[in-house]
């Protein structure tokens, strides 16, 4: 088989469109297309992304062998159509809604990729959940391995299980539309005065501040919830298939409250409903994956899909469940859809072989986005008469390090952008978590979001048992784990949630050298080998992608210092700058 076979995959007209480009069973770029064009959960078709990729491997849209699209529209169109019709008269009022899309866009996927990409090449279609499932298997250390997806909707699918083994994947059980857990969360989301599809995580972190004291209540009257982890959601209560909202008057009536209106003062009443339904989706997820192991036998899980990112859930399945170690695709979402597709054509419909060494994954440290040169950053900075200091490559580390031991915050900007939600030491802003009062400053003055949010520790991944009850690797931030306590206090105040947890994010020196002597720096002057990390953005905005968008934020922020290729920037020094640039002042909100 030519190894130069070029592969793209494409996700989109969903949220969180994407593109990612395989060549030989290696991944060469992907990307959201929300980074480029500063939308977020963009999801409009990935041209700047589809065309990042592209440049990267230096070819042309002619060069590509296949185009793979993530799902298959018809069949997804088929469960709208048949879903409106069984729910009518309310059905139809979504049905009629969406009409407009479908029928311009979401049906003739073929005939734009043509048209998008001037493609004359095979186009492909994938499951949804196989594509899941492939991001999950493919990219994962395993050589065999047992998977999970749990998500909204695919087609008709909500979440299926499966087993991988070299180069094949097999997807045995599948969990269908409209029982969901991903949309059961988002209900509550909605319900607690989050948007969905992008405020599930605002849940997930309100959720230790309650207590789960409708817990009986939901299993009672919600969900029919079995042993195996398979459930049938009480649909009178939901408005997800019959109306505009998630929930409808009954779930109100249930809880004794309507839904929270967005951007209002949270009440303990919703808090206790987040702390709730996140015991029962950790229940669930739990149950899942002991009938997984008991039905597939192997010893390795890997997930995918947005439930995935329901770190918590995932750290107990670590600790609680039966599997002796588990893999979670970083870009879980439907932007990850893009990378599975992608690999399923090379693994499975072209039979490749897959080598895997039970270690390392193939996702590169999900840094597989766009990366800037020093001359690059040098110019922009020159011709836009921004003040800054040219670094040696020996000290960026040093001199970042220092500023964090003062107590500054610092915006990181380094090599390629992540790919996923999460920044993993590429679009990063880093603070000291030894400060107690450095969450809240941080969420307050620089992320400009709800004071509740949790920030995340970046640990050296030789010391992570150190500080926390955990030993395993979780480079993608995405399990959380106890903080060890000192005399019952945390040593690491900023990045402990309340409920004396944090989402972990273990740095490795192969995946990223300058992150980690960045850390070990940090360390060696403190004694402490964990930093707070957290998304190089402001709330309502996508992380930032160019030197332009990182000048901006930190321009628009409370961060001190910009740290930028090898050069060093001063907040103190801007104002110049600032007049010059004219930036806006305005906010996004969720």
């Amino acid at each position: 088989m030519n190894e130069k076979i070029y592969i793209l995959g494409i996700s989109c007209f969903y949220h969180d469109s994407a593109a990612c480009l395989v060549c030989g069973g290696e991944i060469i770029a992907a990307a959201q297309e929300e980074r480029f064009t500063r939308k977020k959960h963009d999801f409009n078709f990935p041209k700047n992304a589809v065309d990042y990729c592209l440049k990267e491997a230096c070819i042309s849209a002619s060069d590509l062998d296949f185009v793979v699209f993530y799902d298959k529209p018809f069949i997804k169109f088929e469960r709208i159509l048949e879903t409106a019709l069984t729910y009518a008269p309310g059905g139809i009022t979504q049905f009629i809604q969406a009409i407009p899309l479908w029928l311009n866009k979401k049906i003739w996927i073929c005939e734009l990729i043509r048209r998008n990409l001037d493609y004359k090449g095979k186009v492909l279609f994938s499951g949804h959940h196989e594509a899941h499932a492939a991001s999950a298997f493919y990219a994962s250390p395993f050589k065999e391995a047992a998977f999970l997806t749990m998500d909204g909707v695919g087609e008709w699918e909500t979440a299926s299980f499966g087993a991988g083994r070299g180069n094949e994947l097999d997807i045995q059980y599948y969990l269908r539309f409209p029982h969901s857990l991903g949309l059961l969360y988002s209900a509550f989301t909605y319900y607690c005065g989050f948007k969905v599809n992008s405020g599930e995580y605002k849940l997930m972190g309100l959720a230790p501040y309650g207590r789960p004291i409708y817990k009986d209540l939901i299993l009672d009257k919600l969900i029919d919830l079995k042993d195996d982890g398979s459930f049938k959601i009480i649909m009178k209560y939901f408005g997800y298939c019959n109306s505009l909202r998630m929930t409808n008057y009954r779930f109100d009536r249930l809880f004794g409250a309507p839904p929270r209106k967005p951007e209002t003062e949270i009440s303990q009443k919703y808090m206790d409903v987040a702390a709730s339904i996140q015991d029962v989706t950790e229940e669930i997820m739990l149950k899942m994956a002991c009938h997984v192991h008991r039905v597939t036998g192997q010893e390795n899980l890997c997930l995918a899909g947005g439930v995935a990112l329901n770190c918590v859930g995932n750290g107990r399945i670590l600790r609680e469940g039966p599997f002796k170690n588990i893999w979670i695709q970083p870009a879980s979402g439907d932007a990850g859809g893009a990378l599975g597709a992608a690999l399923l054509i090379w693994y499975k419909y072209l039979g490749n072989r897959r080598i895997a060494d039970g270690r390392h994954d193939s996702q590169k440290g999900s840094l597989l986005g766009p990366s800037y040169s020093d001359d690059y950053i040098e110019r922009f900075l020159k011709e836009s008469n921004i003040p800054h200091r040219r670094l040696a490559d020996e000290a960026i580390a040093g001199e970042a390090s220092d500023l964090i031991a003062q107590g500054k915050v610092i915006g990181w900007f380094e090599g390629r952008a992540e790919f996923g939600p999460r920044a993993l030491g590429a679009r990063s802003i880093i603070g000291d978590a030894r400060q107690a009062d450095m969450r809240s400053r941080m969420n307050l003055k620089i992320k400009y979001r709800e004071s509740f949010r949790p920030f995340a520790p970046a640990v050296l991944r030789e010391k992570t048992d150190e500080w926390f009850d955990l030993d395993k690797e979780s480079p993608y931030m995405l399990l959380t784990a106890p903080v060890k306590k000192e005399n019952k206090c945390s040593p690491i105040p900023a990045v402990t949630h309340v409920d004396y947890t944090a989402r972990v994010q273990t740095v490795f020196k192969e995946d990223n050298p300058l992150f980690y002597e960045l850390i070990n720096q940090f360390y060696q002057k403190t004694g402490c080998p964990v930093v707070i990390n957290t998304s190089f953005n402001v709330r309502g905005e996508p992380l930032v992608l160019t030197p332009q968008d990182a000048f901006k934020c930190f321009m628009r922020t409370g961060i001190d210092y910009l740290v930028m290729g090898s050069f060093l920037l001063d907040k103190a020094a801007q104002e110049p700058a600032e007049k010059d640039f004219k930036w806006q002042k305005e906010f996004a909100l969720d």
